[in-house]
C-alpha cells in the first residue's frame, strides 16, 4: 500500500463526535462525489459515485450516523479486465433528500437552493473543528501525499477553481502555506514543505501517519546533515592536501636552487618540518616548532616560502619546479 492509502485508511476510521463536524466532513464528500438528480417522476434524489471503496464506506457511515436515512448501495464492475469497480450510494426518499440538502446548506429552511454549487456554504466551515473535518473529507476523496522517503508533496485536486481556492483558504487558516496550480482539467492545492505537511496530517487527525512521516523526515535530515559534514570534511582534506603539495614543491625548489641553510631560522625550521611531515596540519606543525606558533603564524611563514620560491623561478625564468633525473 502507498503512504496516501495508509493516511486515508487511518482518517476513514474517524467520524468525529459533534454532529456539525460530521456534517462538515460529509459536505466535502458530497461536494466532490455527489449530485442532485431528477428521476422519471420528476422527483429529486441524491447520488454519490466513486471508485474508491474507502470513500464509499465513509459516505455510507456518515449518512447513517448523521441522518439515519435509507440508503441504496450498488456495486458495478465498470471494466472487468482492468479491475475497476464503481460504487453508487443513492438516497431516494424525498424527505431524506431534503434533510440532507438542508444539513449541508444547499437548501434553506424555505426549500430554496443555495446558488453557488462550486463551493461549500461558509456556515458549514465556520468553526475550527469543522474546518478540520472538512479538510479530512476533502483529502479522503481528492488528496494524495508522496512517500516522504522520496519527496515532500501533498495535494488535493479538484475540478472547480473556486472550490480549490476555498480549500486553500481553509488550509491557510492553520498557517500552512498552500498554493494552487492548474494541471490539465484540475486545480491542485498543494503543500511542499515537510514540516507543514506534518501540520496538515495533524489537522486531519492522521496521527499514526504523522509519526511515520516525522520519523522518516528526521532520519533524512540527519542523513543529509552527515553527508554535508562528510562532503565538507572531504573538501577540506582535499584543500589541505593540495596546499601541502604546493608548499612541499616550493620548499624543494628552494632547497635545490638556493639551499635551506640560507633561509632565516624560523623559515628554515618550518620548511624542514613540512618536508618531514607532509601530512600534518598547520596547527600540528606549529606545535612542533621550537617556539610554538599558531595556525596563522605557520601559514604566514609558508606563504613567505612560497614567495621566495616564486622569486627564484622568475630570476631563473623557470615557472615550473625542477624535476630530478
Amino acid at each position: 500500500m502507498s503512504f496516501s492509502s495508509d493516511v486515508k485508511d487511518e482518517i476513514c476510521k474517524q467520524t468525529g463526535t459533534a454532529r456539525h463536524c460530521q456534517i462538515a466532513e460529509f459536505a466535502a464528500l458530497f461536494a466532490l462525489i455527489g449530485n442532485i438528480k431528477i428521476d422519471r417522476y420528476g422527483e429529486p434524489y441524491l447520488r454519490m459515485h466513486t471508485e474508491n471503496l474507502t470513500v464509499a464506506g465513509k459516505s455510507y457511515i456518515l449518512l447513517k450516523k448523521i441522518f439515519g436515512v435509507e440508503v441504496d448501495v450498488s456495486v458495478r464492475n465498470h471494466n472487468f479486465h482492468a479491475g475497476t469497480v464503481e460504487y453508487s450510494i443513492v438516497i431516494k426518499r424525498v424527505k431524506d433528500v431534503i434533510s440532507v440538502l438542508k444539513a449541508v446548506k444547499i437548501m434553506d429552511e424555505q426549500n430554496n437552493q443555495w446558488g453557488d454549487f462550486s463551493t461549500v456554504h461558509p456556515l458549514i466551515v465556520q468553526n475550527t473543528c469543522c474546518r478540520r473535518a472538512f479538510l479530512r473529507g476533502a483529502f479522503l476523496v481528492a488528496g494524495s501525499i508522496t512517500n516522504p522517503e522520496k519527496a515532500y508533496h501533498l495535494e488535493i485536486a479538484v475540478l472547480s477553481e473556486k472550490f480549490a481556492e476555498q480549500i486553500r483558504q481553509l488550509i491557510s487558516f492553520f498557517e500552512i502555506d498552500a498554493k494552487i496550480v492548474e494541471r490539465k482539467k484540475y486545480f491542485v492545492v498543494y503543500v511542499k514543505e515537510g514540516a507543514q505537511i506534518v501540520d496538515f496530517l495533524n489537522i486531519i487527525g492522521a496521527h499514526k501517519a504523522l509519526m511515520e512521516f516525522e520519523n522518516i523526515r528526521i532520519l533524512k535530515e540527519v542523513r543529509n546533515s552527515v553527508n554535508r559534514q562528510v562532503n565538507c570534511e572531504t573538501a577540506n582534506i582535499s584543500k589541505t592536501v593540495t596546499a601541502a603539495a604546493r608548499q612541499i614543491e616550493d620548499i624543494e625548489y628552494i632547497q635545490q636552487n638556493m639551499g635551506l641553510g640560507k633561509l632565516a631560522d624560523g623559515l628554515r625550521e618550518v620548511a624542514e618540518l613540512r618536508l618531514e611531515y607532509p601530512e600534518k596540519s598547520l596547527l600540528e606543525l606549529g606545535n612542533m616548532l621550537s617556539k610554538p606558533l599558531g595556525k596563522s603564524g605557520v601559514n604566514h611563514r609558508l606563504r613567505k616560502l612560497g614567495e621566495i620560491a616564486e622569486q627564484l623561478r622568475e630570476e631563473r625564468n623557470d615557472l615550473s619546479p625542477i624535476k630530478e633525473d
